[in-house]
């Protein structure tokens, strides 16, 4: 083999390392040290989307209670997902929440609009926009 070819499959091998396996292995790290240091009594969200407190931890399951009727569900630690109530983090969500409540007071003159776009000319005259033409 060319010393260069070789050279270009250490430096391929060294960016799949940095980029890929490294990131991954800090990851699975710290979610493990999350699961470790859960206690009776925190707030935690799992990997489904179920939210709730912990009433007992044992050794590879933990008890959480998800509701005030105290219904208790009994998981495995690797379903946790994060501490705390976690919420969406998707742009398009936020966006999405920020433009309905600032679009709310415009809703009744957007009504107001297309009330007047849908009458007929009153001339008796058909227009382009007119949808019987």
């Amino acid at each position: 083999m060319d010393p260069t070819t070789i050279m270009m499959l250490v430096v391929l091998i060294g960016v799949f390392y940095f980029m890929i396996i490294r990131p991954e292995n800090k990851r699975k790290k710290s979610a493990q040290q999350l699961r470790d240091s859960l206690k009776k009594g925190d707030k935690l969200t799992t990997i489904g989307g179920i939210v709730g407190s912990i009433v007992q931890v044992n050794e590879d399951t933990i008890i959480i209670e998800t509701s005030e009727d105290r219904v208790r569900v009994e998981i495995t630690k690797w379903a946790v997902s994060t501490t705390g109530v976690q919420t969406s983090t998707d742009p398009k969500t936020k966006q999405k929440q920020e433009s309905k409540s600032a679009e709310e007071p415009a809703a009744p003159a957007a009504e107001e609009q297309s009330a007047e776009i849908e009458q007929p000319a009153g001339d008796g005259e058909k227009k382009s926009w007119d949808p019987e033409v």
